[in-house]
């Protein structure tokens, strides 16, 4: 077990290839999982080393490893020893803070990808998973332990199913299949808060309106930062000649390709939407800051003339003729009235009230 590092510049000075977790700390037990199967068994256990894997070497069974946590350095050294993985490949697996990635090598392929899952209303959670495909097995990695790959296990209880009956490449379709599904999940729930805020732009822009149009803007700056890569990677896949990837399934990872096209173009469109929110927003609070300037001038307008008026007789003059006047005071008033009176006529007249 070795100390975690927050950010990838705190391994400067470190020689390439060291194995140093990167990213934040999930407070779990590791776990490592393991399911064979073929086309009429499978077996589901937990094992607590990585030597416990080497019976599976000489099977001709599929070896689905599941890897829950990557502080534990060890068992990612493990692993690259027993199974001959570079070191390269196992620094950027430790270092959560990867690119989507497709990186392909003799022996094994490694694919990196984000999970994502919307953990409130403002709140994306984003978890890198890492993939090694080998000819028997196929190595998942993953931060912390959750439930997104449930419907996977469904699946392969089924003896019936496609997944039982083919190889590690079409795994690793269906691993990856199942984390792009849920970037349409994600995708729905933009929708709708997306469309919540236009309805209250429309109606009664409020400051927490514009706190909420900046924090979806600051999500969709991160969700591109992990979506659009996508495109590179399948497009990598699909290009690639390797044996592990049988040509028929290619097909599928095209399937993949263009859920992510449609994806990646929705998130361009909220950036417009976003961008376009906000100089909405901006020209509501200035429609009504200019309508609040309206009235308050519409007051000033009205009280200029009367504080020509009262300043006029305000001043100490001994011979100004109305100060002697007995009706002076109410007749004033009767000016004063008669002025508002006339300019507020004036001011609907012209429609500035």
């Amino acid at each position: 077990m070795s100390e975690s590092l927050s950010y990838a510049s705190e391994k400067s000075g470190l020689p390439p290839g060291s194995l140093v977790h990167v990213g934040e700390v999930h407070k779990h037990e590791h776990k490592i999982t393991v399911i064979d199967y073929d086309k009429s068994t499978l077996t589901n256990r937990t094992i607590k080393n990585i030597e416990e894997l080497l019976p599976y070497q000489s099977t001709d069974t599929i070896t689905w490893v599941i890897i829950d946590g990557l502080q534990d350095v060890s068992i990612i050294d493990a692993i690259g020893q027993h199974f001959d993985i570079h070191a390269l490949v196992l620094e950027d697996i430790l270092n959560t803070h990867q690119r989507p990635k497709f990186e392909e090598f003799d022996d094994y392929l490694y694919i990196v990808i984000k999970a994502l899952s919307l953990a409130d209303e403002f709140n994306v959670e984003y978890e890198q998973v890492s993939l090694l495909l080998l000819d028997k097995f196929v190595f998942t990695f993953k931060e912390k332990p959750d439930a997104i790959f449930d419907p996977i296990f469904s699946r392969l209880n089924n003896d019936k199913s496609h997944l039982r009956n083919l190889g590690t490449d079409y795994l690793t379709y269906i691993i990856m299949d199942t984390i792009v599904d849920e970037y349409f999940t994600l995708q729905d729930t933009f929708d709708e808060l997306i469309e919540s805020v236009e309805d209250e732009l429309l109606s009664d822009p409020s400051a927490q309106t514009l706190n909420t149009i900046q924090k979806i803007k600051r999500e969709l700056i991160f969700l591109r930062r992990s979506v659009s890569p996508m495109r590179e990677l399948l497009a990598s896949i699909q290009r690639s000649e390797s044996q592990l990837l049988n040509e028929k399934t290619k097909r599928y990872f095209g399937d993949i390709y263009d859920h992510v096209i449609r994806v990646t173009e929705a998130m361009e469109s909220y950036r417009d939407l976003i961008a376009g929110m906000l100089d909405i927003y901006l020209s509501s609070v200035s429609n009504k800051m200019n309508e609040t300037m309206k009235v308050l001038t519409v007051f000033a307008s009205i009280f200029i003339p009367l504080t020509f008026i009262a300043g006029v007789y305000g001043m100490n003059f001994e011979y100004m003729p109305e100060l002697k006047w007995r009706w002076g005071y109410p007749a004033l008033w009767a000016v004063f009235i008669g002025v508002s009176v006339f300019l507020l006529r004036f001011f609907k007249k012209k429609n500035w009230l």
